[in-house]
Parts: structure tokens; C-alpha cells; sequence
């Protein structure tokens, strides 16, 4: 499944609360895949190196978030409109349930409608998001240092957010930098993620008291086959945070990256896409 391009992938559907735009690749049963967040993050910017191997086995759907990439810019924050922009998508396409796999923001987001909507999804894999961190201080190093970026958007801060994303920098090309500096520095993306991360959202995550009662009731109610894939040097999502995850979640599994920060589908490209086939693939009852 080679010479994918964004324009050979690139649709609009429309749902009710406005267009949004996804990629779609290969021929067989359905994938769909959700981006995480960030200046200048794109279902295209997540995995556009995943879609040739994911795309081998199955009609592979990327979407964009309501207020990310090319989709419909929310009235509320992203974070709470994504579940129903996943659900509005999935209708819009008549699509049955099937897996879903998410990156930081898309894991949470994947998690929710497991748990909240199980005729929806069929398997869940979570690139970090899904969990509760239970040793380190929150918030982490990469939210800190995303937030600095939002409040003053320099390129100087975007390659600092960018370096505690990843174990290793020399994966930061010139040309991935300026791709996520030209769609970081649009003025509506960046009115969207100043409406998910702000100096308010730094303060609600210290009091982590305050939503762990509703993450532990949401891991409990999901019953399908779950993968969670964390990177050991994740400075996002901290490894310990999967703990809990792999406890309350009845089918959960792990997989621990070695030297992988919080992208493991871009850092740990051939040994991720091995894994997400190896549990997409293999019988689960």
C-alpha cells in the first residue's frame, strides 16, 4: 500500500455539527484511528507513516478531531466534543463497530466510547491516554511546556514541546518541525488549543482527587480486548499511569516500549505497527 499522499486519502463528511475531514486508505474491514493534541497535530501529522502497513489489512479511517486539522472548529473545548465528533463520524459513514486505536488525547477519547458506547468498538488500543497516573507529579513535563508554547507561540518553544516528546530528537526533521509550526501558527487552530490548554487546565490537573473516582469507573466498564502501548521515557503520559489501567480493565494488555517517548507510532514506527497487527489480527476469545 505504497504512494499514499494526503490528497489521494483526504475526504469531508458532513455531521450535524459541521464537516469533518478524515483520511481513508486500504480495502477490508474497518480501523479507525484518532490523533492526539498539540500544536499542529493532524490525524495526517500522527500517522500518515502508519497508514501503508495499517492500510494493508484494513480500510483505515484518520480522522480529525472537531477543532484540529481541517475538521469544524468547536464552541467548547476539544477534549469534551470529541466523543460525540468520533460517534457523529462513525454515523455519518454508516459504519459498523470495529476497532479503535488513539494516541494521548485519542486513547482517552477511544477509552470513553468503549466504555460508554460498547456497540461501538469491537477492540481498544491506547498509545498513552488511558490510565491514571499514580507516582508522578502532575501536571507532566510535556503539558508544561505545551501550555508555554499556547500562552507565547514561538518556534524556539515548539522545538522545546517537541524535545519532551520523544526519547530521541534526531526524529525531529526540518521538515516534520515546520509541518507542526505551519499548522501550529494557524489562528484558528491555536484559538481551539487555548481552549484545551491554559493555565486553568494546568491548576485542575494538581487536583487529580477531583476526576479519579470517574477514570476508575470509566476503566472498569470496558469489557473488549484493550492493547495499551506506553513509551518507558514518556514525559506525557508517564509509564506508571498505565498501572491502573492494566488492573481495572478486564482484557487489558501492555506493551512497554524501550527507549520511546510519547509518540510511539512515529519513534517506534515498525515495532508499533508489528504489535497493533499482531493484536488486530490474532483470535481473542
Amino acid at each position: 500500500m505504497s504512494g499514499l499522499t494526503f490528497e489521494s486519502t483526504s475526504r469531508f463528511v458532513d455531521t450535524p455539527k459541521g464537516k469533518l475531514h478524515y483520511h481513508v486508505a486500504g480495502d477490508g474491514p474497518p480501523l479507525l484511528l484518532l490523533h492526539g493534541s498539540g500544536p499542529g497535530v493532524s490525524a495526517w501529522a500522527n500517522y500518515r507513516g502508519n497508514l501503508p502497513t495499517l492500510a494493508a489489512d484494513f480500510t483505515t479511517y484518520a480522522v480529525d478531531l472537531p477543532g484540529f486539522g481541517r475538521s469544524y472548529s468547536p464552541d467548547a473545548n476539544p477534549m469534551t466534543t470529541a466523543g460525540g465528533g468520533v460517534l457523529d463520524f462513525l454515523d455519518a459513514l454508516g459504519l459498523p463497530a470495529m476497532p479503535i486505536l488513539g494516541n494521548s488525547m485519542g486513547g482517552a477519547v477511544a477509552g470513553r466510547i468503549a466504555a460508554d458506547h460498547p456497540e461501538r468498538v469491537t477492540r481498544l488500543m491506547a498509545i498513552g491516554g488511558l490510565g491514571l497516573s499514580l507516582l508522578n507529579p502532575s501536571p507532566p513535563e510535556g503539558i508544561k511546556r505545551l501550555v508555554e508554547f499556547v500562552e507565547a507561540p514561538t518556534r524556539e518553544l515548539l522545538m522545546a514541546w517537541m524535545e519532551s516528546m520523544v526519547y530521541d530528537t534526531d526524529i525531529l526533521t526540518e521538515e516534520f518541525v515546520q509541518m507542526r509550526w505551519e499548522s501550529a501558527t494557524d489562528p484558528a487552530a491555536a484559538d481551539d488549543l487555548k481552549k484545551l490548554y491554559n493555565r486553568a487546565s494546568l491548576l485542575a490537573m494538581r487536583d487529580r482527587g477531583r476526576t479519579a473516582a470517574d477514570q476508575i469507573a470509566m476503566l472498569t466498564r470496558i469489557q473488549v480486548p484493550t492493547l495499551l502501548m506506553v513509551g518507558r521515557d514518556d514525559r506525557v503520559t508517564p509509564l506508571d499511569s498505565a498501572f491502573a489501567a492494566m488492573r481495572l480493565v478486564r482484557r487489558c494488555e501492555l506493551h512497554v516500549f524501550p527507549d520511546c517517548g510519547h509518540w510511539a507510532m512515529i519513534e517506534r514506527k515498525a515495532e508499533f505497527e508489528n504489535v497493533v497487527r499482531a493484536f488486530l489480527l490474532r483470535d481473542h476469545e
